[in-house]
């Protein structure tokens, strides 16, 4: 690990250590009606795709935050392991999942060498990849801990055709957003433009796969977790709703325009004959 992306995870710990508390309210356009129910009807769907034989759902939060994904995947009947880097995040997932099948593991941002190998049933990770400063290692660490007939689900990353530029995606932006001039009152949005004088590519979250030169690779996520032994069993790219849109324009554009891709990995290999799983199959809408 160099000098930089040690950094990078430092500076990333840091702020979500101070956000913990306030990530929700920051994030509309992950904690809005129409992004969850979306999420919950993907993850029951990818806790179908199981194959590992077990009775009981083991999954990995790979960088939990607030526990967005956790707390699907408890309602799905799992056993969660929430990680991330951040103390903050784990003592607040601790803290609303209490009494709950729900332990907590920080993380290095290095690997995920304090997780056995094998071991899990999903391995998931929602708006995690672009914070990561190898991210390819990282799936490969998420590979390793999958268990035979496991899945790793990805979600919540830009699609490559984003970033290759889409007119009508172009077009939906410029009716769907609404003015927002509360950002106006906000004292940290002067201080991160001053820091974008200095940095161009600084970014007040730690993002760092954001550029149109260095992003998310689809592609070779694809290819690692094939050569891993690795099928994609779904994928789905969708558009992401945000609360300054414009619910009636937001509603026009879906299925014209996407931005975000969802894609489902499941380990190849034999593995007993599954338990039934009719409490997870049953939430697939």
């Amino acid at each position: 690990m160099n000098t930089r992306s040690q950094r990078e995870i430092e500076r990333n710990i840091a702020i979500h250590d101070r956000l913990a508390r306030r990530y929700d309210a920051l994030h509309g356009e992950i904690f809005n009606d129409v992004e969850q129910a979306r999420l919950r009807v993907a993850l029951a769907r990818a806790a179908s795709f199981v194959e590992s034989g077990t009775s009981t759902l083991t999954a990995l939060d790979m960088g939990c935050g607030s526990g967005n994904l956790s707390r699907h995947l408890l309602e799905l009947g799992g056993q969660v392991l929430a990680a991330d880097v951040s103390q903050g995040f784990l003592d607040l997932v601790e803290h609303r999942f209490s009494g709950r099948p729900i332990n907590t593991v920080k993380l290095n941002g290095h690997d995920l060498s304090n997780i056995s190998s094998n071991s899990r049933d999903i391995v998931a990770a929602y708006s995690v990849l672009h914070h990561i400063p190898d991210y390819i290692a990282a799936i490969k660490e998420m590979a390793r801990v999958c268990t035979v007939g496991g899945v790793i689900y990805l979600d919540h990353e830009l699609t490559d055709e984003y970033w290759a530029g889409d007119p009508v995606y172009d077009q939906f932006k410029a009716e769907a957003l609404r003015f927002d001039w509360r950002k106006y009152l906000v004292w940290s949005n002067y201080v991160d433009r001053v820091h974008r004088i200095f940095d161009p590519r600084y970014t007040n979250e730690g993002d760092i796969h954001v550029w149109p030169d260095d992003h998310i690779e689809w592609s070779k996520i694809d290819k690692l977790l094939s050569d891993a032994g690795f099928d994609c069993v779904h994928a789905e790219d969708y558009l992401l709703s945000r609360k300054l849109y414009r619910p009636s324009i937001y509603s026009h554009y879906v299925g014209r325009c996407t931005d975000m891709r969802n894609r489902v990995y499941r380990r190849r290999g034999a593995a007993p004959p599954a338990a039934p799983r009719s409490d997870i199959v049953a939430g697939v809408g």
